[in-house]
């Protein structure tokens, strides 16, 4: 009998990564009607991570009055799996929460972060782990580090807001001038914090959170220098130690929440998929799998960079099954991948078809992509 693992991610704005294991499940058993099939979806620290991970341990769902980027109040989510407990940078201060034309990067910051990590201390949270990705801000975490008991503080010695627009970086009554974390809630030395991360950004320069994000967020080219200078600056005021943070990989995600991270809350930084590679036993299943199926809305040569797609190719290389990856694009870099383990690049979207669309046929379309793939592997 045939057996499928099924480990695909998120297809942004058409599927998420667990409505995508189920559509390739009905796929293969179009195929291969007595094909036994094991879901495993995925996620590689970006939106949707917490809610992919929360399933794979069964955990519960709680709330928790928050603000989002703009701090307007909103209510957030997120997971509690005994003391562990799972949340999206994205479900307290996403870009996608604020609407196209009330998004500013220079006034929004991540204190809905820092109450969501407060709310599942709270809650007897003693592991945290953190998806990051998919926010509006670039404020070097310093509104979560605010909510936590850091205070920021200008020339005077008066307290600052946490927004770029508020920490300018430079001294002086109403700039910044210095960092006080000794209010940190104490609780974050007993516990640890885990940050999933898909990119391998420094905090500053040109790879960095404010050049390769900012614009993304709306970020003007100047207002791209100054963000970056303002980022530099709260290395700068953070002690030599925390500075020296700002040059390890993933210190520039979510707008330089990674380093706040790392620098003040002594988390560590993991590639999401592997924090799911691992939750889900996904290198155990998939020995002796007739295939390993993986898949995300576009792959390329940087979906080596941390991306869902290369982490489950290295797990089921290492369990000596062949991995198949399903896209709705499939850029002519992404032959780099074959490099890596992967048997086959699949597109699923017909030649010439619109976006519009593709999005809303991408369950269909991977359900006939993963039912050809399947029915040519057999032979049929």
């Amino acid at each position: 009998m045939s057996r499928f693992v099924l480990a695909p991610d998120s297809f942004k704005e058409s599927m998420t990564a667990i409505e995508a294991a189920q559509a390739m499940r009905l796929g293969v058993l179009d195929a291969d009607p007595g094909a036994e099939c094991l879901e495993c979806p995925m996620a590689d620290g970006g939106e949707g991570f917490a809610q992919v991970l929360a399933a794979a341990l069964g955990a519960r769902s709680a709330e928790a009055a928050i603000h989002d980027a703009l701090g307007r109040p909103t209510t957030g989510s997120f997971h509690l799996a005994g003391s562990t407990a799972i949340l999206d940078a994205a479900t307290a201060v996403g870009l996608g929460m604020i609407a196209p034309d009330e998004r500013d990067v220079m006034a929004s910051d991540t204190r809905g972060v820092g109450e969501l990590v407060s709310a599942a201390l709270d809650a007897g949270a003693r592991r945290i782990i953190i998806g990051l990705g998919g926010t509006a801000t670039n404020d070097g975490g310093a509104g979560m580090l605010r909510a936590l008991g850091a205070r920021f503080l200008d020339g005077g010695g008066e307290p600052l807001d946490p927004s770029p627009l508020s920490l300018r970086a430079a001294d002086g009554p109403g700039q910044l001038a210095g960092i006080d974390a000794s209010g940190l809630d104490p609780r974050l030395a007993e516990a640890e914090i885990l940050a999933a991360c898909d990119v391998r950004s420094p905090l500053l320069g040109p790879q960095g959170a404010s050049a390769v994000f900012g614009p993304q967020k709306g970020a003007s080219s100047d207002q791209v220098e100054r963000l970056d200078r303002h980022l530099a600056r709260l290395a700068e005021l953070s002690g030599s130690e925390r500075q020296a943070i700002a040059s390890c990989e993933g210190a520039g995600a979510a707008g330089g929440l990674g380093w706040a991270i790392m620098a003040f809350l002594g988390g560590v930084m993991r590639p999401g998929v592997e924090i799911l590679i691992e939750a889900t036993g996904l290198e155990r299943a998939a020995i002796g799998a007739t295939a390993v199926l993986t898949g995300e809305g576009s792959v390329d040569a940087q979906t080596l960079q941390g991306k869902t797609a290369a982490g489950v190719a290295r797990a089921a290389r290492a369990a000596g099954s062949s991995v198949v990856i399903l896209a709705g694009r499939i850029d002519p870099s992404a032959r780099a991948l074959l490099d890596e383990g992967v048997s086959a690049l699949v597109p699923i979207t017909p030649e010439g078809t619109p976006l519009e669309r593709a999005l809303a046929e991408g369950a269909a379309n991977l359900r006939a992509a993963t039912a050809r793939w399947v029915r040519e592997r057999l032979g049929g």
